[in-house]
């Protein structure tokens, strides 16, 4: 399985490299590390098929909209059809294409599609351990940077007395999504992953809030 894997790893970095726009946050480096952590997933996973983790891990952004894009809850499955069909044009397994399909279109919060697959849900889990930690961290404040949405509440930052608004304030979005992801992982190792990674998170933002709201110095 290995010298499969390392034959096709380069053809699925450059499909993946062909169809990247200017989005930081899903660019090529996010592709490795999900790849990466998919692969510490399958240390506990023996049974799940590492070609169809890979391919899902390199082709789950193939069609990447905007978060505030009309139609971002339609990107994985556009993703999924775009890449069954560049995969049969290199000879990918055909025996593979169905679950390689699956893991991309359930891998999206948004689209709302329930894994059911080993790989699948690999692939999720690996997706989205890239969106904690220190790095998830660096990814949140970028995308909100490109959507204008300001750094916090100016008064409120922890959303004491109105409602949470990640679409209008960066450090909402902690709350909002990331801080749930632990307990939506769908792998048991994914889980522990992602519950250390939230912490890091969760001492962020304390610090971000104590910051943010001290008084001003005496003049």
């Amino acid at each position: 399985m290995n010298s499969l894997l390392n034959s096709w790893h380069p053809r699925l970095v450059a499909l993946a490299t062909a169809a990247q726009g200017m989005d930081g946050a899903h660019d090529t480096n996010h592709l490795h590390r999900v790849w990466r952590n998919a692969s510490l997933l399958l240390d506990d996973y023996p049974e799940a098929d590492a070609l169809v983790v890979l391919a899902g891990c390199y082709l789950h952004d193939l069609v990447n909209l905007p978060k505030n894009d009309p139609e971002r809850h339609l990107a994985s499955r556009k993703a999924a059809l775009l890449a069954s069909r560049q995969l049969a044009e290199l000879d990918f397994p055909p025996n593979k294409l169905s679950a390689v399909a699956h893991a991309i279109e359930s891998h999206s919060f948004s689209a709302g599609i329930r894994p059911e697959t080993i790989e699948a849900k690999i692939v999720q889990d690996a997706d989205r351990l890239d969106a904690l930690g220190a790095v998830g961290l660096a990814r949140l404040f970028y995308t909100a940077g490109r959507m204008g949405t300001a750094l916090a509440h100016a008064d409120d930052p922890m959303a004491l007395h109105r409602d949470l608004d990640e679409k209008a304030y960066a450090l909402d979005h902690i709350d909002t999504k990331l801080a749930t992801l632990p307990g939506k992982m769908q792998t048991a190792a994914g889980r522990r992953l992602a519950e250390n990674r939230l912490n890091e998170l969760i001492a962020f933002r304390d610090n971000f809030i104590a910051e943010w709201a001290a008084s001003p110095a005496a003049p």
